[in-house]
């Protein structure tokens, strides 16, 4: 294990790999770099910003109480932390495959297999839930049409997208990430506003919410560490700018320019809005655990207070569901190119897009959503509850990738190494730690415990899968050199 067979694989390229400086046309992995400085800056920002911030943030609230404020800040730093090993690698060697290309190189080809199937599978099972909360919003609209039609129609349409070129993903993911990046920004300002006693707010609230009604750990401290398991995967999602910056004329530049900014993303839209939340509403509210964007404009007697975060939301969705298509295609088109899937993934159409990876990720992605509807509380539940751990298993992946990578980067090409992570090695090795001390509380906790046993099955099954495979590679190898002899 580890070493790529010559015939059969594609190793993570440390030199002179084309796409990597500022000219355009195709990358190294043969798409095409259609990606404009804007769009990767709208993904990079907008790309930690998902429907689960709209909608999820209301169940860590109610858990943690003002102390949701504390899971997110550590999950935060997590994914800062996270983010800052996977720059590093990326900026040194940009490729579609990111940190399942980079696992395979550090790790042996068992790795990059097995993370690479279960981000896709994790995306695949996105596409569902995301094309389903956008059919619930669209058929309160209009409810003549069915879901499960909404459902089709969003899908469809935004297969289209990502099937004509990446810039056509790249332009409506600009849109759509503008959108959700105003929303919040106009959110948190008004919001504060009301804060200070300015309309349209009355008389100052102060900290009165922070420090009564329980307190601002009213659930004790245990509460921090079930908030994080609640608010964890809504960070999800902000690794995909280091996939599209390969289809990008300057991907190093891309990458560098988002690990940099990802602090300040995370600082603004999520602790600053939910800072707003809870200092102007009581943590226990009802309303609040519902949907706590929609209780404080509502507090705030903002006029269809609902139906403007119902446009919001639909949006973060359509956001999740076009991005999630295109991060599952990318991956997908990875493992084709090593080897590691059907070697039709890894082709591309005249838009320069590997159009195969896009239909059997959408393809899944439509099964997932017909069980949605005809099986929800028992093989979809499956599939959510399976992959719903793969985040930290992904994070955990990139930590132990950078540790051996960085060697590597070091000895081969020193001159790469333009984004370092901080206090190497030690803090990657405390950022293992957290990581592996959060899925062992997920094993604790009654309500993520059988989220993190079947995603455990999953990552096992595949990782049978990879491993079996790469036994029988050097005897492919052996047997077809003998034929030619």
């Amino acid at each position: 294990m580890g070493a790529h067979p010559p015939t059969t694989t594609k190793t993570v390229p440390i030199t002179g790999e084309p796409g990597s400086g500022s000219t355009g046309g195709p990358s190294q992995d043969g798409l095409q770099a259609g990606l404009k400085n804007r769009h990767l800056s709208m993904i990079a920002i907008g790309g930690v910003i998902g429907a689960g911030l709209f909608v999820g943030s209301g169940a860590g609230i109610a858990a943690a109480g003002p102390g949701i404020l504390l899971s997110y800040a550590l999950t935060g730093l997590l994914v800062v932390l996270v983010m800052r090993m996977l720059g590093e690698m990326a900026a040194a060697s940009p490729t579609s495959g990111s940190f399942s290309a980079y696992a395979d190189r550090a790790l042996g080809r068992w790795a990059g297999f097995t993370i690479g199937w279960l981000y896709w599978f994790f995306w695949s099972v996105v596409l569902a839930v995301e094309a389903t909360a956008a059919a619930a919003i669209l058929t309160g609209w209009v409810p003549a049409v069915p879901q499960w039609a909404w459902a089709l129609l969003v899908m469809i349409v935004l297969t289209g997208t990502n099937l004509i070129s990446v810039g056509s993903f790249g332009e409506f993911e600009f849109w759509f990430a503008g959108i959700k990046v105003v929303a919040i920004v106009i959110f948190i300002v008004v919001g504060a506003m009301a804060i200070f006693g300015l309309p349209p707010g009355g008389d100052p609230v102060g900290v009165s919410h922070l420090t009564g009604d329980g307190g601002f750990l009213p659930n004790g401290p245990g509460a921090i560490l079930s908030g994080m398991l609640l608010v964890v995967f809504s960070f999800m999602g902000s690794e995909i700018v280091t996939l599209a910056a390969s289809e990008s004329p300057n991907p190093v530049q891309a990458v560098r320019k988002a690990v940099n900014s990802v602090i300040w993303r995370i600082a603004l839209f999520y602790i600053g809005s939910i800072t707003v939340i809870v200092t102007l509403l009581p943590w226990d509210d009802p309303e609040v655990a519902k949907s706590p964007y929609v209780a404080v404009l509502k507090s705030l007697e903002i006029p269809y207070a609902g139906t403007v975060m119902d446009v919001v939301v639909l949006t973060a969705v359509l956001s999740c569901l076009n991005s999630g298509l295109y991060t599952a295609s990318r991956m997908a088109f990875s493992l084709g190119q090593r080897g590691d899937a059907p070697k039709s993934f890894a082709t591309v159409n005249k838009g320069g897009v590997p159009a195969v990876a896009i239909y059997a990720s959408v393809a899944f992605g439509f099964i997932a959503t017909i069980f949605s509807y005809t099986s929800k509380d028992t093989i979809f539940q499956f599939l959510l509850n399976s992959s719903g751990a793969v985040a930290l298993f992904v994070w955990l992946v990139i930590c132990v990738s950078q540790l051996r990578m960085r060697r590597i980067i070091e000895r081969e090409t020193p001159e790469r190494l333009t984004v370092r992570m901080w206090l190497y090695p030690w803090l990657t090795y405390a950022t293992i730690g957290l990581i592996v001390f959060v899925i062992g509380y997920m094993f604790y906790d009654p309500d993520g415990r059988e989220q993190m046993v079947l995603s455990v099955v999953a990552a096992v099954v595949v990782l049978a899968v990879g491993l079996i495979l790469d036994r029988r590679r050097p005897r492919e190898r052996d047997a077809a050199e003998a034929e030619r002899v």
